[in-house]
């Protein structure tokens, strides 16, 4: 081949993009049981960690457009685990509050982390090593995120 670094085997971007997709086909049969989507899941989990947040702030931490979590959040309305409203100080801002189903919510999805990690470790492959690749993943997100500063 005339562009070695055209051969997918040797881009970055293809094993970060398998292993995303791969990953979150692992989670969905857990979040099909409790009837959220992987995305869903992500937005939940901010929420389990701090309630009552603005949407700008949920975009800041997905690293999503709000065009993208918007509909994210009217689903999760419609589903009735969470309720919008505008702040009662700030009229552009949007408040994200958990329902008590929303909070409920959580116990149930408490064990996916542990059950996906579990089926991750293998002779090969131990914990010390997921946490390094999750470690070395978000230096990679850092950087992205902040090379045109």
């Amino acid at each position: 081949m005339a562009y070695e670094q055209l051969k997918l085997e040797n881009q970055l971007c293809f094993p970060l993009y398998a292993a995303s997709r791969l990953v979150i086909q692992a989670y969905q049969p857990q979040l099909d049981r409790l009837g959220i989507t992987y995305p869903q899941y992500l937005v939940l989990m901010i929420l389990w960690e701090t309630d009552r947040i603005a949407v700008n702030e949920i975009t800041r931490r997905l690293i999503l457009n709000t065009n993208t979590v918007t509909p994210l959040l009217k689903r999760l309305e419609t589903q009735g685990l969470i309720s919008r409203q505008r702040s009662e100080t700030d009229e552009r801002k949007v408040i994200i509050t958990l329902t008590p189903q929303g909070r409920q919510l959580q116990t149930a999805a408490a064990s996916i982390p542990a059950s996906l990690a579990a089926g991750l470790v293998t002779t090969d492959l131990q914990a010390a090593d997921l946490q390094r690749l999750k470690d070395q993943l978000y230096q990679v997100i850092h950087y992205l995120c902040h090379r045109e500063e």
